[in-house]
């Protein structure tokens, strides 16, 4: 597996806080890194490529510079600029980030940590601007729901706050504690990552060093799933087992053999996969990425399973889309009733959004006939090398440019 991309996107924009070169390790090759990347070096920081795996981020004489519309536009985790962006120069002026359209994704929690901070933030033509007459201060933030991207925020700013920062209901996802491992590695003085109470104190100034990205457990968990859906077996490498634990436990619920070593996952399915009900909830529950994953497994369970969704508005568009391949998913607000069917059959589908394209890909290799999928572009801004992996696990998969008059005639 490839390092954690919703650890990456986090990192990138905290190495703006570095006075000095900031090595980063197990980098996954993916769009939304090359898009962050490429925000630094707008900004007039220093990127250079080691190894496929390995960067050196050197930020010592980035500007203030306003972050280019184009690129925020289509990346979610944009939005972390503004932390960075007003820890170290006390102003951030950033368009309201992009990403996958699931719903409405307010940053409330994020201006309400930075105006706790001492910053004044107001939203007005198309850009959230954020200033601090003086260094922050640090302050105690409740945070009203979980939300990762608030507790990165909120982590970036008070870096290199004055005094301490408290961060109540925090996020407790992995690459939240990667994050905060990362900063500290650079000298920064944070506790309680990974618990729903981190502590930061503010320090005048972080230096260079080296820090290498968890593996991703949303990559690994797809590839689980691919495994339940397909049948056979893989052998996952590169992973933190303990990660993994809401989707293990789902899967060996649904009749899937899970087994765990240091650093990877067995994954073996033999005879029909059981129902099952699901619900996506923050950190440690079962998470809100592996929804639509999941429910590609449970189209084709014995029975009746039930999918909630605890975190987002509008994460079904997908729905359709199986259902062109033969799926039975009945959704109504946040709760999907999935009846399982015999088999899928291939067809032409689009990919809406990154994790939906995943889903497509996971029915697919189990689907009867050739499924073409559209949009692509989604899927590769999470995903290194997919085609080449499931190649590799022995799918018939492969990745064309095609007009779009031709896609029907090729899945005939």
């Amino acid at each position: 597996m490839s390092g954690a991309k919703n650890a990456a996107v986090a990192i990138i924009p905290a190495a703006l806080l570095v006075d000095g070169v900031c090595r980063i390790e197990n980098i996954p090759k993916i769009n939304d890194v090359t898009l962050m990347l490429e925000i630094v070096q707008e900004m007039g920081g220093q990127v250079r490529l080691l190894d496929d795996t390995t960067l050196e981020i050197d930020a010592r004489h980035a500007q203030n510079a306003r972050v280019p519309y184009d690129l925020v536009r289509r990346i979610r985790a944009s939005c972390y600029y503004i932390g960075s962006l007003l820890s170290r120069f006390g102003a951030a002026q950033v368009p309201p980030p992009g990403g996958c359209d699931f719903g409405v994704r307010p940053i409330d929690q994020h201006i309400k940590g930075f105006e706790a901070l001492g910053a004044s933030v107001e939203v007005r033509g198309g850009f959230v601007y954020a200033r601090s007459p003086g260094r922050l201060t640090g302050s105690v933030v409740y945070l009203d729901v979980v939300s990762v991207g608030a507790t990165v925020n909120i982590m970036l700013a008070a870096a290199l706050a004055e005094g301490q920062t408290v961060i109540e209901n925090a996020a407790k996802e992995p690459h939240i504690v990667d994050l905060a491992n990362f900063l500290n590695a650079m000298g920064a003085n944070i506790k309680g990552a990974g618990t729903d109470v981190i502590k930061i104190r503010g320090v005048p100034r972080l230096a260079g060093g080296s820090y290498t990205i968890i593996p991703d457990q949303i990559e690994a968990g797809t590839y689980m799933t691919a495994v339940a859906s397909a049948g056979g077996e893989a052998l996952i490498r590169n992973v933190i087992p303990k990660h993994l634990d809401g989707i293990s436990a789902k899967l060996m619920e649904m009749g899937v053999e899970v087994e765990e070593y240091d650093d990877a996952v067995l994954v073996r399915r033999r005879g029909r996969l059981r129902r099952a009900n699901v619900k996506t909830q923050p950190y440690p529950g079962f998470p809100t990425d592996m929804q639509p994953q999941i429910a590609a497994c449970l189209v084709r369970a014995e029975g009746t399973s039930v999918i909630t969704e605890g975190v987002w508005d509008n994460r079904y568009r997908y729905v359709d889309e199986l259902a062109r391949m033969g799926a039975q998913i009945q959704v109504d607000g946040k709760v999907a009733v999935v009846e399982g069917v015999p088999h899928l059959t291939g067809a032409p589908v689009r990919a809406c959004d990154l994790r939906a394209g995943a889903a497509l890909v996971v029915a697919a290799l189990a689907a009867q006939g050739v499924t073409v999928i559209d949009g692509v572009h989604h899927i590769e801004r999470g995903y290194e090398a997919m085609v080449r992996k499931l190649q590799g696990l022995g799918a018939e998969i492969r990745c064309r440019e095609l007009p779009d008059a031709d896609a029907m005639s090729f899945a005939q």
